[in-house]
């Protein structure tokens, strides 16, 4: 396969700071080869009230930076972070089973809006260099059923996904009508965005 991080000319060492396996899997995919560290961050304490793209990019960064203090190498580590917003409501992971029926039924017949932010961070003796950006996509539900509903939620799938759904790898595949952006966005890393930004931020280092 590709090695992108040799087409990019990466320099050093690339860390996904994410335990999301949809993350994982996106990069190993396309060529990317990286190490994962697992930032310590509270995301409830950060406040939703920001515009979405700012709240996304806000959060990316900081898991970026806090894998960063996490590591003494010379590393590029890159933070991601969605959320999904509906008529000005934003929609993270359902804090359980009931929450994720509520909001299942609020995105029933309508269209969302998908962020993800990207945040990247060059760590190394000398000081940091930092990229930070976004990515909107709207997505468009069919009408749901009580019945597909209730099954989706007892799967357990939707319980660690912003808006209580995923759109790559199960039953809520089948919730979507339409899609107006990039799909990868919906998954959590839009990857055309990460090697653009990677590009640049390679270029500013040389």
């Amino acid at each position: 396969m590709l090695s992108l991080n040799a087409l990019l000319d990466i320099p050093c060492r690339l860390v996904l700071a994410s335990q999301s396996p949809r993350r994982n899997a996106l990069m190993r995919h396309v060529g990317f080869s990286f190490d994962t560290i697992v930032p310590n961050v509270d995301e409830a304490a950060v406040p939703t009230d920001m515009p979405p793209a700012s709240y996304v990019e806000h959060l990316a960064l900081l898991k970026a930076e806090a894998a960063a203090g996490m590591t003494t190498d010379v590393a590029i580590i890159i933070g991601s972070d969605t959320t999904v917003v509906l008529e000005n409501v934003v929609l993270n992971k359902p804090a359980d089973a009931e929450d994720a029926k509520r909001m299942l039924s609020m995105l029933s017949g309508k269209t969302h809006t998908v962020y993800t932010g990207l945040a990247l961070v060059y760590t190394s003796g000398t000081g940091r260099h930092q990229r930070v950006s976004s990515r909107a996509t709207h997505v468009t539900f069919r009408e749901l059923s009580e019945e597909e509903i209730n099954a989706y939620v007892a799967s357990g799938s939707p319980l660690d996904k912003a808006g209580a759904y995923g759109i790559q790898d199960d039953f809520g595949a089948v919730f979507v009508h339409r899609v107006d952006g990039c799909y990868y966005t919906i998954v959590g890393l839009p990857l055309e965005l990460l090697y653009t930004e990677l590009r640049h931020l390679v270029r500013e280092l040389i």
